[in-house]
C-alpha cells in the first residue's frame, strides 16, 4: 500500500493548526502582522498581511519539495513499506501529543522551541521592519515560516511520503492556506480571537478532533485492507492500493 496526506485533510489540518498556531506563539504571529504599515483606518493593511502569509506558506512549500527531493532519490535504497510505517505512526503520535496538550493532559513542546529558536531568527525578521512593501512583507513572512512548529514539522513528514515534491508542495500550500483565515483575523482582533481559543471548550474540542485524526491516521491501512474500499479519501492520509 502507497499513502500521502489527502489534499482535503491538509486544508481541514491547517484549519486545526491556526489555532493551535495562535495558542502557542500568537504574540509572535500578532507581532509580526501587526509590523505592517497601517491603512487610513489605523489598521495593518490587507496587502502586506497576504504577502507575509504567502511568503509563510512558500517557506512550507520549499521545504516540501526538497525533502520530497532527497526522499525520491534515497527511497530505492531503503524499505519503502517500514518508512512509510514509521512516519504514519510518528505523525500520529505527534498528532495525539498535541491533543493531549490542548486537553491538559501534557505540555506541548512548541512554545519552548519557539522562545528558543525565536531569538536567532528575530534579528533578520527586525532588519525589515517596519513593513512598508510586498517583498518586505513576503520576506518577514518567509522568515516566519522556518519557526518551529510540531504542527507543522509533523504535516511536513507526512507530505514527504508522497515522494513526489510538487505533490508535496501542493499539500503544504493547502495545508498553508488553511491557516490564513485565524491568523488573518488575529491581526484585526488578536485578543478576542485568543480569549475564545483560549476557552476550555475550544481548546477540548480542537484536542478530541486531533486525537481521532491520530487514530485515523494509525487505523487507516487495516479500515481499507477491512473494507473492500480501494482508496479512502475521507482519511488523514490516502491509502490506496497499487
Amino acid at each position: 500500500m502507497s499513502g500521502s496526506l489527502s489534499l482535503s485533510a491538509a486544508l481541514l489540518l491547517g484549519l486545526i493548526a491556526s489555532g493551535h498556531c495562535l495558542l502557542m506563539c500568537g504574540g509572535i504571529s500578532a507581532a509580526l502582522m501587526l509590523s505592517a504599515e497601517k491603512n487610513p483606518r489605523g489598521r495593518p493593511k490587507l496587502s502586506l498581511l497576504l504577502a507575509m502569509q504567502f511568503g509563510r506558506v512558500t517557506s512550507y512549500m520549499l521545504a516540501a519539495m526538497a525533502l520530497s527531493g532527497i526522499g525520491a532519490s534515497l527511497v530505492q535504497f531503503v524499505d519503502q513499506e517500514k518508512v512509510r510505517l514509521a512516519l504514519r505512526i510518528f505523525s500520529a503520535l505527534v498528532f495525539a501529543s498535541i491533543g493531549c496538550s490542548l486537553l491538559g493532559r501534557t505540555r506541548s513542546l512548541d512554545a519552548g522551541i519557539s522562545r528558543a529558536l525565536w531569538p536567532r531568527l528575530a534579528p533578520l525578521a527586525r532588519k525589515l521592519l517596519p513593513v512598508r512593501c510586498w517583498p518586505q512583507a513576503f520576506a518577514l513572512g518567509a522568515i516566519w515560516g522556518w519557526m518551529p512548529c510540531s504542527f507543522v514539522y509533523s504535516v511536513l513528514l507526512i507530505a514527504t511520503l508522497s515522494i513526489d515534491p510538487l505533490h508535496s508542495a501542493a499539500i503544504m500550500l493547502l495545508f498553508g492556506l488553511g491557516t490564513m483565515p485565524m491568523l488573518l483575523a488575529s491581526a484585526y482582533g488578536a485578543a478576542g480571537g485568543l480569549r475564545l481559543l483560549a476557552h476550555a471548550r475550544a481548546r477540548s474540542a480542537t484536542g478530541v478532533v486531533l486525537l481521532v485524526l491520530a487514530s485515523l491516521t494509525v487505523a487507516g491501512p487495516w479500515l481499507v485492507a477491512h473494507t473492500g474500499l480501494h482508496s479512502a479519501h475521507w482519511l488523514p492520509l490516502e491509502c490506496i492500493y497499487p
